[in-house]
């Protein structure tokens, strides 16, 4: 039995283009679906647009998790979610595990024939949160656990990253709130710097307003921000700002320094004009990093004026990690984040 992504059963989630309702593109990680169904197998029927790595689903069934590999073609393709199952009723969360290395184009999910489907059990929360930041945002490599605290293998981990296990989407989860996750492993503040579609380097600064922002697959579209509005907003940006120079270490008063500090100040004050009302907490992670970039940061937060602008910073913050941080320490991000935002109170979602 075929289920169009648009039935009013499932309840989504992310930042997605539904221009086209019947096929629907998910782009950023953590994006998602869920519903309750019944029957013995589940699947999901999509096109993968690949730009590079390796691409994986993530699927939570019954409490159960699984990442689900997608081959690299432009053909729409049915995968299994999950088989075998007793007939019996189900809670499912389909969800993307990535970044924009691939967007995929959604056509709808396979049930048994005959078998229910109903909305999620649970209300669709009222708490909204938005991060805009890099790999680490996006929970990359962060599955490589036997490299926890140590620097990354030289191979492709795409299949080790897993939006579900970011410290974003665990926060999110411990105070029951919705999240979009507008993160792009590579990406720096501006353009021209990072590691994002080199050697043209692609920043936040070109991704933060869009749905769609990786020319290699295509043209970018603008996002609509009366569809979203979060009570907190994370701006995670500040690590891959110093490749390939460190210029905020080695010459914190020097043009381009300041010229960065101005341009994070401008992307506060244009979060601040879509959200007027929203915390815009200002970090970094515990990725190593020198510490000129907090300071940086301090700086502009100190000098935006604006008492709904804040900077925080973890136990361990930028002294973690020489690779990307492992499940364990976006565990350990997350327990500090989630109660640095339980100190607002309940006004925070108000």
């Amino acid at each position: 039995m075929f289920i169009p992504p648009q039935h009013p059963a499932i309840r989504t989630m992310g930042r997605i283009d539904d221009a086209a309702p019947s096929r629907p593109i998910w782009v950023y990680p953590y994006t998602q679906a869920r519903f309750r169904c019944t029957g013995t197998a589940i699947g999901i029927t999509l096109v993968n647009h690949w730009n590079y790595g390796e691409s994986h689903v993530g699927a939570i069934v019954d409490g159960m998790q699984s990442r689900i590999r997608i081959p690299v073609n432009d053909e729409p393709i049915t995968l299994t979610v999950a088989d075998h199952l007793p007939d019996i009723e189900h809670e499912v969360t389909i969800f993307k595990r990535q970044d924009g290395e691939h967007y995929i184009e959604l056509l709808g999910f396979a049930l048994d024939d005959g078998a229910q489907i109903l909305p999620p059990a649970d209300p669709e929360s009222v708490r909204r949160i938005e991060i805009y930041g890099d790999s680490v945002s996006c929970g990359e490599r962060n599955e490589a656990v036997r490299y926890t605290g140590m620097a990354d293998p030289e191979t492709d981990l795409s299949p080790y990253s897993n939006a579900w296990y970011s410290y974003g989407a665990i926060t999110a989860r411990n105070l029951g709130a919705q999240l979009h996750d507008v993160a792009q492993g590579g990406a720096a503040l501006l353009d021209g710097i990072g590691w994002f579609n080199g050697p043209d380097y692609i920043g936040m600064e070109d991704i933060w307003d869009r749905i769609e922002y990786n020319p290699a697959l295509g043209e970018t579209k603008p996002w609509d921000f009366s569809r979203y509005t979060p009570h907190v907003v994370i701006i995670a940006l500040g690590q891959n700002d110093a490749h390939p120079d460190d210029f905020m270490a080695s010459y914190y008063h020097g043009a381009q320094a300041r010229h960065w500090r101005a341009r994070y100040a401008d992307f506060i004050r244009a979060l601040r004009e879509r959200y007027p009302a929203a915390l815009i907490v200002c970090a970094t992670t515990v990725l190593r990093h020198d510490e000129a970039w907090d300071r940086a940061i301090d700086e502009v937060c100190c000098g935006i004026g604006d008492p709904k602008v804040t900077h925080f910073t973890y136990s361990r913050n930028g002294s973690a990690t020489p690779g990307h941080p492992r499940i364990a320490e976006h565990e350990e991000m997350a327990r500090e984040l989630t109660a640095y935002l339980e100190g607002f109170g309940d006004d925070l979602w108000n």
